[in-house]
Order: C-alpha cells, then structure tokens, then sequence
C-alpha cells in the first residue's frame, strides 16, 4: 500500500488503468468528537480537495446518504447532494469520482478495465447481511455489461475479528466469489481499523464520536 500519512492507495486498483483512488486516513489537526453530522461538515473541505487533488473538480465529487442498507444508485452525471436511501453507487462516466464514509464498516472497491465500470460500496454488518457488494456488481452487469470475470475488487481496512463478533470482511469476499469474481481479483488489506486509532477512525473503539475516512474512486478516461 501506498501511504501519505493523511490517505493511503492499493496496489491492486494503482494497476488498473483508466482509473484513480484514495482512501482518506485520521487527519490530526480536524477535532471529530462529535456526532456524525458534525464531523462530515468539519471533514468535507478537505475529502473534498482530495478528489481535486486527483484529478476531479470539485463538483464531480458524489457521495451515497448511507443508511445501512443494500440500495446502489447508477450514477451517469454529478449530483449536488448525497444520492438518497442509498449506500453504494456505479457509474461509468469518465470525470465522475464516487465516495463512501467508513469508520469501521468496509468500503468495497469495483473496477473493470474492460467496460470502463467502477463502483464503492458501503458494507457494514447490515450491509453484508443483505449483500450489497453482490447488488452492485449486478448493477454494473444489468447497466454497463460488465463480466465478473473482469471485475476487480478491493475491500478496505475495516473492523475484524476479535475487535467486532462479525467477520463481514469475510462475507463480502465471498460475495464478490458467489457473483463469480476470480479469486486472483478480489483484495483485502487485512487491516483491522479499531487496532490503529493514530491512522484509522473506529467508531466502535470510540463510542461513536469520531471522523470518518472517505473512500474515493474515479475514472479518468
């Protein structure tokens, strides 16, 4: 993994062309105790000069509302605030960078270099539960004709076991299986975030008042 100190990148999707990622790390100087709402408003100029420092405007910087279900929008055009009663977007719009607030669930990963299809999801205990990673990849099938045969996926740090009772990383790999994604192509960190709270915000390890990492996933070209 490539790491900054303020964000870090995977190997895996770096080696995909046509695409660009981050993965937004604890910054040190932004005080995130408080409630959620708090901490995105503090957090949202700098995630969002993240995505400018990628490559993107400002504007094309879209982000799902989140409430821990299983509903993924098919995004073809920026939109101006969160997508509603969703927590995983698709698109394969060149331009377009796509996001994902974690702090303890997973952010998974979606690219596919042949059809130009890429998508992040937001996969939590509930997430995993209802198979979120399996709805978007049929979404990138039913909308842009990806084959999971090309798809590539990457989870992000997360909580694991002992820290959380639920392995969802492990359920959302074999989702990505089930759905027909090669082995050689599904990719996990390994990184449990409640383990490292000088890089990582764990919202169990701090009771719910913390920041939030921001997943980040573009395509350029």
């Amino acid at each position: 993994m490539s790491d900054n100190q303020l964000w870090m990148t995977f190997p895996t999707l770096a080696a995909v062309p046509g695409f660009t990622h981050r993965f937004t790390l604890r910054h040190p100087d932004i005080a995130v105790d408080e409630e959620r709402a708090v901490v995105v408003a503090r957090l949202w100029e700098w995630h969002r000069a993240q995505a400018e420092e990628m490559g993107f405007s400002g504007s094309a910087l879209c982000i799902a509302e989140q409430v821990h279900g299983k509903e993924v929008a098919v995004l073809t055009e920026p939109t101006s605030s969160a997508i509603a009663g969703t927590d995983g977007i698709v698109s394969n719009t060149p331009g377009l960078v796509i996001g994902i607030y974690v702090a303890d669930c997973c952010a998974v990963y979606l690219v596919d270099p042949r059809t130009g299809a890429f998508g992040i999801v937001h996969s939590g205990k509930k997430g995993s539960e209802m198979g979120i990673t399996t709805q978007a990849i049929e979404k990138m099938q039913q909308h842009f004709g990806s084959d999971p045969a090309d798809v590539h996926v990457q989870l992000s740090p997360c909580i694991r076991p002992p820290a959380y009772e639920i392995d969802f990383a492990a359920q959302i790999r074999q989702q990505a299986r089930d759905a027909g994604v090669p082995e050689a192509q599904i990719h996990d960190t390994g990184l449990c975030t409640s383990l490292d709270l000088h890089r990582f915000y764990s919202y169990r390890m701090e009771k719910g008042r913390t920041g939030r990492m921001l997943a980040l996933l573009g395509r350029t070209a």
